[in-house]
């Protein structure tokens, strides 16, 4: 085995979700930032600043002429740390505990959204409605219909809107595509996307009690359904439960299926079929599968995605992946750089291509440049790729949940059983409504 795959092998099991994409805050945060003119910067309100949504906000703050004037959190914990920290670098802020009070603040140019996947397309619309552009963490939505009425809302009211997406601006990711798109690797009959998840350890049952003081637990619900407070389901943990999120299948699958996609121009199934559930942790509180194997087949090949917590061997020795097995090579990419094996020395084997740069600056760098130009087209990862992706991912969840093979007709949206259709759109709860653009 060739040094550089020994060594990317072994580094791809030491990484986690990307909650530490970039350095921590510091007073040498900006140090030899470029400057720009008044009428060029722009003002960043964020909602959910307790994981992604603070990197996001430290990445973004790495491109010149981008300031943080507003936070939102239903914990006032977390507000509290934020707003601490960027007093520190001389940031003062506004806090808010609802997202409807910060969007009416017109010095916020720019809404980060880093809450629960079910969140999203509320935050999103809302955000969108009232003339700010909008980074929005993915999966973008939390089921079908929420991701094309996200799209909806981005086309009615014109705003900048990205999906934190954000391999799509790391340059290794593009430069394997490119490959792949060369015809190199020859007729690619299978596309393999995983995660093995070895850091993923049990969500031990817990009692149901009362929420910590200073969060607004109701406001945490938002649409989904009433429950008693149970800390499992809250902060980190809510990815592992259907009224929140799609588990690892909407956390992972949206980057490794999205270069699926890409790399092969495909759109929608046509077939898909699941199997898999709780294997490794059958007794913990945890709703989501920790072991699944997906089967998505479109017109010319068959897309495989795996996804196991516990352990890190996946396919080809990789924690994660993608990989585009063609009649003459496979390439093989993830996080930490890609390479290709050669079929019978068809082709030249192709030697790791390492990382370069820090993606999530990178992408947060395309999202401002649109905004500046005023041209969507521009951004790497639209809400329009970042719905399809999303969606492809849910078409799997919804084929794991219902048991069943289903066809997937993109004409009219909609499967061809009944309960996997019941799937497709979300009740709302608590007085919320699914938005309505149409």
């Amino acid at each position: 085995m060739p040094i550089a795959r020994r060594s990317f092998i072994r580094n791809s099991g030491s990484l986690l979700l990307g909650t530490a994409l970039v350095p921590a805050f510091s007073e040498n945060l900006f140090a030899g930032k470029q400057r720009v003119s008044a009428a060029d910067q722009l003002n960043v309100g964020v909602i959910g600043v307790n994981g992604m949504g603070w990197s996001n906000l430290q990445a973004i703050l790495q491109v010149p002429g981008v300031k943080c004037v507003a936070l939102c959190d239903v914990d006032e914990n977390v507000l509290k740390k934020r707003v601490a920290e960027l007093e520190k670098l001389n940031m003062p802020v506004k806090t808010y505990s609802d997202h409807r009070k910060m969007l009416e603040n017109k010095d916020v140019h720019i809404v980060i959204i880093g809450t629960p996947d079910h969140w999203h397309c509320l935050q999103m619309v809302d955000a969108c409605a009232t003339g700010k552009h909008v980074y929005v963490e993915k999966p973008a939505g939390n089921s079908i219909s929420e991701c094309r009425i996200m799209e909806s809302a981005q086309q009615r009211y014109k705003s900048i809107v990205q999906v934190g997406q954000w391999q799509r601006s790391a340059p290794h990711f593009r430069n394997a595509v490119d490959f792949v798109h060369s015809g190199k690797l020859g007729n690619i009959r299978t596309v393999k996307s995983w995660a093995y998840m070895g850091w993923m350890k049990p969500v031990n049952v817990q009692p149901d009690g009362t929420p910590p003081p200073g969060v607004d637990y109701a406001r945490w619900l938002g649409p989904s359904q009433q429950r008693p407070f149970n800390p499992n389901r809250f902060h980190f943990n809510f990815r592992w439960f259907w009224d929140y999120a799609g588990g690892l299948m909407t956390d992972w699958g949206v980057h490794m299926i999205d270069y699926a996609l890409i790399g092969m121009k495909a759109e929608y199934p046509k077939t898909i079929m699941a199997s898999g559930g709780k294997m490794a942790y059958p007794d913990d509180a945890s709703e989501t599968p920790d072991t699944l194997t997906a089967i998505f087949e479109f017109d010319k090949f068959n897309m495989v995605w795996e996804h196991a917590t516990g352990i890190d061997l996946g396919p080809y020795g990789l924690t994660h992946g993608t990989a585009f097995v063609g009649n003459n090579g496979t390439l093989i990419l993830n996080r930490e750089g890609w390479y290709v094996l050669a079929e019978k020395e068809k082709i030249p084997a192709v030697e790791l291509q390492k990382v370069e740069g820090n993606a999530l600056v990178l992408h947060m760098q395309n999202f401002v440049e649109a905004i500046r130009a005023g041209k969507p087209e521009l951004l790497h990862a639209p809400i329009q790729q970042g719905s399809l992706t999303a969606q492809v991912c849910q078409l799997g969840n919804i084929a794991f949940r219902t048991g069943q093979k289903l066809k997937w007709n993109n004409e009219n949206k909609s499967f061809d059983a009944s309960a996997a259709n019941k799937l497709v759109t979300p009740e709302y709860h608590n007085g919320y409504k699914l938005p309505r653009l149409s």
